[in-house]
């Protein structure tokens, strides 16, 4: 009987982890591309939508570049090992440049007990840190000072200090007070996506500071609300 039952659970959690093997090995399309944008663009304006986890003005003000990302566990081990972000960028001009598909890996910030997945925006506070990502990974707390930033929530001005934080992190986890150092997992260009997304040849860098590139229909509305939220 106990086998039967252990053989049972078994199988239950094949059947569980099958769905989730089939689409890692089915090849990616553009289609897989927009649901990336436009899932980001749903995470920023739930942030944006809840003092308690919204940034504030003055911390937008500043920032040279947004990365949101959307992770997920990527077994039925515990961790969060795989997933995908949005990486928005000042140009030298100081207008944003087009949204940039990139991967995200290996995070964990604690406190995600029985989470699936992990809802995470960096604000990068100056131009040169996330474009390391054009040619490694870039690893947030070990690359590049990181903290967890000051909510809208919070009364009274950002404290100052954590505003020269090189990059200020916001995510969902309860218990993450504003200051408290950061140390996340890596982010890193994903050229095939945004060939894809773009229909181009080019890759991440001069996407990102292009302007013959017409940026595509699917790409305006997360375009136009970075734009309203941090002109």
């Amino acid at each position: 009987m106990k086998t039967s039952f252990l053989l049972a659970a078994l199988i239950g959690l094949a059947s569980l982890a099958a769905p989730s093997v089939g689409l890692a090995q089915r090849p990616l399309e553009r289609k897989d591309c927009i649901i990336r944008i436009e899932t980001c663009e749903a995470i920023l304006r739930e942030f944006q939508a809840d003092p308690s986890t919204a940034i504030p003005a003055d911390v937008l003000k500043g920032a040279r570049a947004l990365v949101i990302t959307n992770q997920f566990k990527g077994g039925l081990i515990l961790g969060i090992k795989d997933g995908y972000g949005v990486l928005l960028a000042k140009k030298a001009d100081g207008q944003w440049g087009l949204p940039i598909l990139i991967r995200a890996g290996e995070t964990s910030l604690g406190l995600q007990v029985g989470g699936h997945a992990l809802e995470t925006i960096y604000v990068f506070n100056d131009a040169q840190t996330p474009r390391r990502m054009f040619s490694q990974r870039l690893n947030i707390g070990a690359d590049a000072a990181a903290v967890a930033g000051p909510r809208a929530a919070e009364s009274g001005r950002s404290n100052e200090d954590i505003l020269q934080a090189a990059v200020l992190v916001y995510s969902k986890a309860r218990g993450l007070l504003a200051g408290a150092t950061v140390k996340t997992g890596f982010l890193a260009a994903d050229n095939d996506a945004n060939r894809l997304l773009y229909s181009t040849t080019f890759t991440m860098p001069e996407i990102l500071d292009s302007d013959w590139i017409n940026p595509p229909e699917e790409v305006q509305p997360l375009l136009s609300y970075i734009r309203s939220i941090a002109p």
